[in-house]
């Protein structure tokens, strides 16, 4: 079964990015390195009667009759692995990833445990996506069923539109609190309850479950003075946080605010922050395949083996797909959701927009295998991941290289489709397709690059065979 317990998060506001842009993002990272995925459109329902099931814990709930068109990143194999459509925009330009793992301490536990066939992340996005308007409706959605159905785990749930951010965790069987981030804010969560002072006065920026400030106390959960501040309260703080947790958000705090100094494995990382620079697509890329890049604590760098291993990074072999989900507002609606979407490990892979405004995606990462098959996105882009850390230290800067150009080409022709789209006038039916065939000749320009760099390390790795011995020409 897929549990996604190691991802990590990154959230954006429009006046934080430095094109206005909102965006969320996320690391779908598993126990294996190996979990075939799917990136595809959801086709808009009308008239349906449908019962959905989870293949996991037994969960059972029907479907609306209608519903909206949406992207999904589902597994494959549904039957063994679970459905966990986990990540994109429906057509209202709604966005949402489900989900970043959270854990609760076991005294909240105690008194509201976790339901075991409650509507767990592997049916939630399927369950909520299609049938939202706004960012803010998505959390009141997601509540109520919650609310209906109990959840057996404790998730943090992204929602986001062009104005909104709003992150809601989920951490007993039917408590949750979540909170609107702030305009000029960014956010970095990383399986850790994260959200602290919740203000019950302010309903415009905070929401929660019905009878979450009761529940606390009358069973004297809240450990603070003064305040109700809903990581004391709720979440953990373990030597595990403090290995597997906490330095992934300081790393990513340290690169976007390296003006501040702070320990790796602190309990008190802020959760709503502010850069001291406005943010690009590139930056939250950067963090999302991220290994402690320049620091002794990097895996594939030059610390000791100690500080090496000291740390569990952000990008990860088993980090089945990666992307960043942007809302632009300086462009028409029609144009302005972009699902960027890394394949492959994105340490060493590149992000590529997909418009959310089309009515499928290309079969290479539509129809994915189960085993390896180079025309496959999925083991395509894999195989670049393989390679370049096999030979590390001589593929690194090829690597880089590749995916700088990769990062240039994209920008061009992203601007050349939003200027051409715009310049023809084109909307409704027109606009769709035009953007879907768009998506399409993406795929084919990079994987013209990638295959062109596979073939490069094949070719390199062969000549650096050991299993070579100079002697004579002749012999």
């Amino acid at each position: 079964m897929k549990w996604d317990k190691a991802c990590t998060t990154v959230l954006v506001g429009k006046k934080a990015s430095v094109d206005g842009s909102v965006m969320v993002a996320r690391n779908d990272d598993t126990f294996l390195p190996i979990t075939p995925q799917k990136f595809e459109m959801k086709p808009a329902a009308n008239g349906r009667h449908e019962e959905l099931a989870s293949t996991q814990n037994g969960f059972k709930a029907p479907l609306p009759e209608s519903g909206y068109r949406y992207q999904a990143t589902p597994n494959v194999d549904v039957q063994s692995e679970g459905i966990y459509d986990e990540s994109g925009f429906n057509e209202k330009n709604v966005a949402m990833s489900a989900t970043e793992s959270v854990y609760a301490n076991e005294k909240v536990l105690a008194y509201d445990p976790l339901l075991p066939d409650g509507m767990a992340e592997d049916t939630m996005q399927t369950m909520v996506l299609p049938f939202i308007n706004s960012a803010k409706e998505g959390v009141e959605y997601l509540g109520k069923l919650v609310a209906k159905y109990g959840s057996p785990e404790g998730n943090g749930v992204i929602f986001a539109d062009k104005n909104d951010i709003w992150y809601m965790e989920i951490v007993t069987g039917h408590h949750w609190v979540a909170s609107r981030i702030p305009d000029d804010a960014y956010v970095v969560a990383a399986n850790q309850v994260g959200q602290e002072q919740i203000d019950f006065d302010d309903p415009d920026n905070f929401m929660w479950s019905d009878g979450i400030r009761e529940f606390v106390d009358e069973h004297h959960l809240n450990p603070d003075k003064t305040g109700w501040n809903f990581r004391h309260i709720f979440g953990t703080d373990t030597e595990k946080d403090r290995y597997y947790n906490t330095p992934r958000v300081w790393f990513a705090q340290r690169y976007l605010n390296p003006e501040i100094e702070q320990d790796p494995e602190s309990s008190d990382l802020p959760f709503i922050n502010h850069a001291n620079r406005l943010i690009s697509v590139e930056d939250v890329e950067y963090i999302e395949g991220s290994h402690y890049n320049e620091t002794k604590y990097d895996p594939l760098g030059h610390g000791s083996d100690e500080d090496k291993l000291r740390y569990r990074a952000i990008s990860l072999n088993r980090t089945q797909q990666s992307h960043v989900l942007q809302i632009r507002n300086d462009v028409p609606e029609a144009l302005s959701a972009v699902m960027w979407i890394c394949i492959g490990i994105p340490a060493f892979t590149p992000y590529l927009p997909f418009y959310a405004n089309a009515t499928d995606t290309d079969p290479s990462y539509s129809n994915t295998s189960m085993t390896y098959n180079v025309k496959d996105a999925y083991w395509m882009y894999r195989t670049v991941s393989m390679l370049t850390e096999s030979h590390y230290s001589h593929f690194v800067q090829d690597d880089v290289d590749y995916l700088k150009d990769c990062r240039e080409e994209l920008r061009r022709l992203m601007d050349g489709i939003d200027k051409e789209a715009q310049a023809k006038g084109l909307t409704g039916d027109a606009l769709t397709a035009y953007l879907t065939e768009q998506n399409h000749h993406i795929v084919d320009v990079m994987r013209d690059k990638t295959m062109a760099i596979i073939g490069h390390f094949v070719t390199e790795g062969l000549n650096r065979s050991k299993l070579t011995f100079d002697f004579d020409i002749n012999l």
